[in-house]
């Protein structure tokens, strides 16, 4: 036997050694690589686009403001119950509605409907909004923001997902349709 085709144990351990390391190596790069292409493989798309059911037309009776919640189109599946997000409906007359976005416009605490008084209140800053969402007093220099709605078939869906802010397409689609952008 040649001594250049024997392996040496030293060989041996080095080339064992190798395919250990490269077998790691492999076994790391697969979450990283999952996470540098999970943008692209999520599929959630256009999600905060998608138009929510609150449910039929007559849970939310006229002239009262009620909370209703939904689950955000835009979640993954480890979001569990933070997916579940809430909105305050006002039926105004028929099938004309206002949503409102739950979140103080100031600094998004959640606000609360006082019907005694008409008001909603955010109990962070002392915040206080009309009936109608618009600003009463308090530090928040606008009125709450609203959700896009319509109503088929006797049930309400809204444009959820995206919270409706100033700069979101929703509150850009209000604009784009004519529709003056709700600020107090």
């Amino acid at each position: 036997m040649s001594n250049e085709s024997t392996l040496s144990r030293r060989g041996l351990l080095m080339k064992l050694g190798m395919l250990f390391n490269g077998i790691v190596a492999a076994a790391m790069a697969v979450p990283v690589g999952k996470y540098l292409l999970s943008s692209v493989t999520r599929g959630r798309g256009n999600g905060y686009l998608d138009w929510v059911s609150l449910g039929n037309v007559s849970a939310f009776p006229e002239g009262e403001t009620r909370l209703a919640t939904f689950r955000n189109p835009y979640v993954m599946p480890t979001d569990g119950k933070t997916a579940d997000t809430a909105c305050w409906v006002r039926r105004i007359a028929g099938d004309q509605f206002q949503i409102f976005a739950v979140n103080c416009a100031h600094l998004g605490c959640p606000v609360r409907w006082f019907p005694q008084s008409g008001l909603f209140m955010c109990p962070c800053h002392g915040g206080a909004y009309y009936r109608d969402g618009s600003r009463a007093s308090g530090p928040p220099e606008r009125g709450l923001f609203e959700y896009s709605y319509k109503v088929e078939k006797g049930v309400i869906t809204i444009r959820a997902g995206e919270l409706p802010t100033p700069g979101s397409s929703t509150a850009l689609l209000r604009i784009e349709l004519g529709k003056d952008p709700q600020c107090a």
